[in-house]
């Protein structure tokens, strides 16, 4: 269940690119952005204008089956890129999507990669990508990345739901098992202990993962603001002590690699 509505995702998606484009106002576009690596701040901004783009095109065509990805991968900086080019691209970007939501509204039925196959989906996953790739501009750019609570709180609550996908738990490759006896989490987002939508216990020990909205013990207990547990959970850098690990710490960074499968795909 989404913390947030979808005229509040919506709003999200153009408030948190108009955000991100301050943040890098003025950087060269070869800056590092250290927390994707191997990326400047070309491949940064190419990536999140494709990406909005990519679900602009699924929201407003009404697609029901996978529309090709290429625009959100090919990152690559071309010879004579230009920050006014490439920023405005993402504004646009962001403003078309944002648009094509209102227009179709909340639920109506269109493909995704995700649990949700309706236009919602996109709503909560685009705005939560465009927020995450936020911090990657503002540590690329050095400044000080802050997020508010509740959207930080809903982008944790879409990350647990990733993270009870079968992509998640079942065998991979390469991939260690994720599921086992005595394997449980307990992820505590602090500042908010009126709000019982700051707590999650994720059960790894049966056939599937289940999660709750409640607290509980667990082997590993994750704690911080709810900005920075966001963060940690996208393995993205968090300033010294501000998320605590509780507990069996490799169980938490087995949980999050699993659980960020899609991330590299």
């Amino acid at each position: 269940m989404s913390v947030l509505t979808f005229d509040r995702h919506r709003a999200e998606i153009t408030g948190q690119a108009k955000r991100l484009l301050s943040h890098v106002d003025g950087v060269p576009l070869t800056a590092p952005v250290a927390s994707c690596p191997g990326w400047t701040l070309a491949h940064l901004l190419r990536h999140v204008a494709g990406a909005l783009t990519w679900a602009g095109t699924i929201v407003a065509s009404r697609a029901t089956d996978p529309v090709p990805h290429d625009i959100v991968d090919d990152v690559e900086p071309r010879p004579g890129d230009d920050p006014a080019t490439l920023t405005a691209e993402l504004a646009r970007a962001a403003e078309r999507l944002a648009e094509a939501l209102g227009e179709a509204g909340p639920a109506t039925a269109v493909w995704s990669p995700g649990p949700v196959v309706t236009t919602g989906f996109w709503a909560r996953r685009m705005a939560h990508e465009t927020a995450v790739h936020r911090a990657d501009a503002a540590l690329a750019a050095g400044v000080r990345y802050t997020l508010d609570d509740a959207v930080a709180l809903d982008a944790l609550d879409e990350w647990t739901v990733f993270a009870a996908l079968p992509e998640a738990y079942g065998p991979r490759p390469g991939a260690p098992d994720l599921l086992g006896p005595g394997r449980t989490l307990r992820f505590e987002a602090t500042g908010t202990a009126a709000d019982p939508l700051g707590e999650w216990l994720i059960d790894l020990t049966g056939g599937a993962p289940v999660r709750r909205r409640a607290a509980g013990p667990a082997a590993v207990t994750v704690r911080g603001t709810p900005g920075d547990l966001l963060l940690a959970v996208y393995r993205r850098p968090v300033a010294e002590g501000a998320v605590e690990v509780l507990g069996d710490a490799a169980l938490f960074d087995l949980w999050r690699t699993r659980a960020g499968f899609w991330l590299e795909e």
